[in-house]
């Protein structure tokens, strides 16, 4: 894991509209080969569904390219994938391996475990992109913490 300086952490919805999906892959694409010109290097997710999965999977495919990138998946707790189905399983364990680092950060599920995710992700970038349609849930309130703490946003979804 690298400074903090040029890292960037990502946080957005589980559920995305198929519609949407293509276009949210290129403009992911495009920020992070931006970001990459101007020095960010290592990238955090959380390993959730959604956004999440699709923000791993475009740095992962950016490395052979781009083999300075890193990611660190900030996974909240082991139990994380237990529910989901086989495919999104399997894809997960897929992610986990090729990640750079894997963080576990509770060692059981709590009720908090996302948030201290979120806050862990947040804590260790300098820029945060979101992808935020509304403003409820874990990503707004990831959004919020960023912004409190003084780390720029910049969310896909506008």
């Amino acid at each position: 894991m690298e400074d903090k300086q040029h890292a960037v952490a990502f946080t957005g919805h589980r559920d995305l509209d198929k519609e949407t999906v293509s276009a949210l892959c290129e403009k992911l694409y495009r920020t992070v080969e931006e970001l990459y010109q101007k020095g960010y290097t290592d990238y955090y997710c959380g390993g959730a569904l959604g956004f999440d999965t699709l923000a791993a999977l475009t740095v992962l495919n950016m490395k052979t390219t781009y083999p300075d990138l890193t990611l660190t998946v900030a996974v909240p707790c082991p139990e994380q994938a237990k529910r989901w189905q086989e495919s999104d399983r399997l894809l997960y364990e897929s992610i986990l391996q090729r990640a750079d680092h894997v963080e576990i950060l509770c060692e059981h599920y709590t009720r908090f475990c996302m948030m201290l995710r979120n806050r862990y992700m947040v804590d260790h970038a300098s820029l945060v992109i979101a992808y935020m349609q509304r403003e409820e849930g874990g990503t707004a309130a990831t959004v919020r913490y960023a912004k409190k703490k003084g780390v720029s946003v910049i969310n896909l979804a506008e």
